[in-house]
């Protein structure tokens, strides 16, 4: 089998030694050549215009200057609207919402800077419409912007109602159910809000006649802070139709955006399933998923800024076995093999595999190398290494799947709270984190090495989210076969005589109130890089698409998604 290369374990290598030591260089190169996966069927037949020699566009000087051309306008346009708040609340909407508002932080942040300093007058607020203030309000929350729900008490009557005459203002109650997704806990008032503009915005749904229904049930689905802007474009150029002026700008920007962006996706997926085939684990483990593709839709969806190509090839890996290893211990070990590998992954020695299966030691040996090659990357770009951190987060996995396999090897169900604090470590969420936050290299210190080494509240809310979305579910993972328990299973036993639809119920409270909490974790002062929590807020937005399941076990949400992050060409 050929596996990733990695350093020798000896008295001088990363385990033994301190958190501030030089890596090993890996024995052979770092980088894999392009190519196309022979299991990945979807990429089987790259496109006429790809170029045959790397499988991925290219393209003529003349769109990078169109491409440019295009920017230039539109950067133009955002400061023409500086002094039309209302229009530039609009366009900066429009921007996200085609997923290419990352090109125009600088202006974007400045608008906002501006008009933050207006509305925190003692009357900046009340001459605006709900439109303006609770679009404001979004966007200065998702910028991480503590600002105040007290806003809204402008639009509530004597009764401390939101006012009547607001149920006919579609576009200010559909501004308004957005901009209550980034409550945290507390805010009673963005309840109401919440409550009170999904019920008012409900029966305009029922109503097919309606020009406007598909937008306002599009609104309810797929709320923006809890969506992928770029899995939501294509309906948003569509609902945009017929409009003339900058929208023409901007859609046209993001469809040269898409193209470009498509080219950079299909090179990192030809990296990844090389790389996943140059691992063989394919071969050795043949029950074991085998899944390359979405693995990388993971990261591809939580970084979505162009630069972060390599960023997303390498977390890929580390999501790639997480994955095979829940198998490893739902699927094929025994409760002695699993303690075993346990105890390796603790001691993270190669010497410590002598006793495992064979199948354990490719798998370990994968594990160590390829974890050991990143931490090298890391330390030659960032000049932080790592390993100490990751290798804590693999111990942590493997323990918590091990206290789940002795769990359902015994026949004992754990109370719902007990199962829900190991799920969250079993959930891997904190493994990719973990990664991400050095591959990223953004605000590397100690105070935020030892907060990702304490499991801090973001990515503890992000997996509360992911085990709870998981167990929601009604399907199984398609190529998965094995048993691990659920909180509605655990709940209902705690809670004699509640049935599966009340079980539901609190589980989908539970997703809303971690989604506070993540909120809440996104706000200033943040000690994380804007880059880190953007992708974790990614993440979270993925977990929808990831577990939704149809009758014969597929994803037709992901699968959707990925031909149009990938393969096709228009919006």
């Amino acid at each position: 089998m050929a596996t990733a290369a990695g350093p020798i374990a000896t008295n001088n290598s990363p385990q033994n030694s301190n958190a501030y030591r030089t890596p090993i260089a890996p024995s052979v190169p770092i980088t894999h050549k392009w190519s196309i996966a022979e299991d990945l069927t979807c990429i089987s037949n790259p496109s006429k215009h790809n170029n045959p020699q790397t499988g991925y566009r290219s393209f003529s000087d003349e769109l990078y200057v169109k491409y440019e051309e295009k920017l230039e306008d539109v950067r133009k346009a955002l400061r023409e609207v500086e002094e039309n708040p209302l229009e530039g609340l609009v366009m900066i909407d429009a921007l996200q919402r085609l997923g290419i508002d990352y090109h125009f932080r600088g202006e974007i942040g400045a608008f906002l800077q501006k008009q933050q300093i207006i509305s925190s007058t003692p009357d900046g607020y009340p001459e605006h419409g709900l439109y303006e203030v609770s679009t404001l309000f979004r966007f200065l929350r998702q910028e991480g912007h503590n600002v105040t729900a007290d806003v809204f008490n402008n639009f509530k009557d004597k009764e401390g109602r939101f006012r009547s005459e607001l149920s006919t203002d579609i576009r200010g109650l559909m501004s308004l159910y957005e901009a209550s997704q980034l409550r945290i806990e507390g805010e009673d008032i963005l309840d109401q809000a919440a409550d009170f503009s999904s019920q008012l915005l409900g029966r305009w749904t029922k109503d097919p006649n309606h020009h406007e229904a598909r937008l306002v049930s599009n609104t309810l689905t797929h709320p923006y802070h809890k969506s992928l802007a770029t899995f939501m474009a294509k309906s948003f150029v569509h609902d945009c139709k017929g409009q003339t002026g900058w929208v023409d700008n901007l859609q046209e920007l993001a469809k040269m955006d898409l193209t470009i962006v498509q080219s950079i996706h299909q090179k990192e997926v030809f990296q990844v399933s090389q790389w996943w085939k140059d691992t063989g684990l394919a071969n050795e483990l043949k029950l074991a998923r085998n899944q390359p593709l979405k693995w990388y839709m993971w990261p591809m969806a939580a970084l979505t800024d162009p630069r972060f190509s390599e960023e997303r090839v390498e977390l890929t890996k580390p999501i790639s076995f997480i994955y095979i290893i829940d198998d490893i211990f739902d699927v094929y070990g025994t409760i002695e093999e699993l303690t075993l590998f346990t105890d390796a992954v603790n001691r993270w020695e190669l010497s410590a595999v002598e006793q495992l299966p064979d199948y354990m030691k490719v798998c370990f040996k994968a594990l160590y190398d390829v974890t050991n090659e990143i931490a090298y990357k890391i330390y030659k770009k960032h000049g932080q290494n790592p390993i100490d951190s990751l290798q804590k987060t693999w111990a942590s996995l493997c323990n918590a799947f091990l206290v789940e396999a002795k769990w359902f090897a015994s026949g004992h169900l754990p109370n719902a709270e007990e199962y829900l604090k190991n799920g969250i470590i079993s959930s891997g969420v904190h493994v990719v984190l973990a990664h991400m936050f050095f591959l990223l290299g953004d605000g590397i210190t100690q105070e935020s090495v030892d907060l990702v080494d304490d499991y801090p509240g973001i990515s503890t809310s992000i997996a509360t989210i992911l085990r709870l979305s998981d167990d929601l579910g009604s399907a199984k993972d398609e190529d998965q076969d094995g048993y691990d328990g659920s909180y509605i299973e655990c709940y209902m036993k705690e809670h004699k005589g509640s049935s599966v639809d009340s079980a539901r119920e609190e589980v989908i409270r539970m997703i809303s109130e971690a989604w506070k909490c993540l909120n809440k974790e996104c706000l200033s002062p943040n000690p994380f890089s804007e880059s880190f929590r953007i992708g974790s807020l990614n993440m979270a937005r993925m977990i929808p698409m990831m577990y939704s399941y149809d009758d014969n076990h597929n994803l037709p949400i992901l699968e959707e998604h990925m031909k149009a992050m990938i393969y096709n060409t228009s919006l």
